[in-house]
């Protein structure tokens, strides 16, 4: 079983607890996923029969996770810096070099991923999850009987974050997860192989040839006819510059033999 995962308020929570006499306190260990039991004395906690000590100074905006004889931050430095971040919903957003992958100002990461799988209507189909991040679409696909899916992440420390985080679906029978680039590995699929998209690409300062139409078209070919895509735009430099990457978007999709229509942050597209 997994370790425990802290964040600075169920670290005040067990010192709080603590501090008042109590041994022991309810918290959860596994960022909202569950609740746990947790024995308290002056040195240290126990849960699962082992003790943990308690710190010394306990960051916000940092999750911990339990590496066999003391907790660090769970984040990773490789070529940028990659790190899973609490969030007041449970479910954690992650960052690269401090820019938020997912949105939580007004919901949580995990209910916005339920509304968007929602658009392509899971059921009994074959998906590709064109950038898989923490997983949280592929997990609703699951929940919604998808047949399988079919899910891509470029970089090993995401994968590594997820391996870590209790919201993100394992690997099995209805989830392939291949580390590898979209752009690259969507040349391998068959044509007409998926019976839906969902397309949540880094912003397009970072990963442009997810934008362009030698993509899209390469979507159109792999996508049935009446297949449904989802693709996650935003609005990025829309109050700096004034260019609107939707409508950018939508047209090259319709070059590639797609109906668009703006929904929400993205757009939902049908396969002509």
């Amino acid at each position: 079983m997994p370790g425990p995962l802290l964040t600075l308020n169920v670290h005040d929570t067990l010192r709080a607890a603590q501090r008042s006499g109590a041994t022991t306190v309810e918290c959860s260990l596994d960022l909202e996923r569950s609740r746990s039991t947790v024995a308290l004395n002056e040195r240290h906690w126990s849960w699962q029969g082992q003790g943990y000590p308690y710190f010394d100074a306990c960051k916000d905006r940092t999750i911990y996770y339990w590496t066999s004889d003391a907790f660090e931050p769970l984040q990773r430095f490789s070529q940028s810096l990659i790190k899973l971040v609490p969030t007041e919903w449970g479910a954690p957003t992650f960052e690269i070099d401090g820019i938020k992958m997912l949105p939580t100002a007004q919901v949580s990461p995990y209910a916005d991923a339920e509304r968007k799988v929602g658009l392509i209507e899971p059921r009994g189909k074959n998906i590709l999850d064109c950038c898989g991040g923490l997983g949280y679409f592929a997990a609703h696909c699951i929940k919604g009987k998808a047949k399988h899916v079919q899910s891509y992440e470029k970089n090993p420390d995401v994968i590594w974050l997820r391996s870590l985080n209790p919201w993100s679906p394992p690997s099995g029978e209805s989830l392939t997860l291949t580390n590898g680039d979209i752009a690259l590995e969507i040349a391998k699929l068959s044509d007409a192989s998926f019976d839906a998209v969902l397309h949540d690409p880094p912003r397009f300062g970072i990963a442009g040839e997810l934008y362009s139409q030698v993509f899209y078209d390469q979507l159109a070919r792999v996508l049935k006819r009446k297949g449904r895509l989802f693709h996650y735009t935003g609005t990025p430099n829309k109050l700096t510059s004034g260019r609107d990457v939707p409508q950018e978007v939508s047209k090259r999709l319709e070059r590639a033999g797609f109906s668009v229509k703006l929904n929400g942050d993205g757009l939902l597209a049908v396969r002509k």
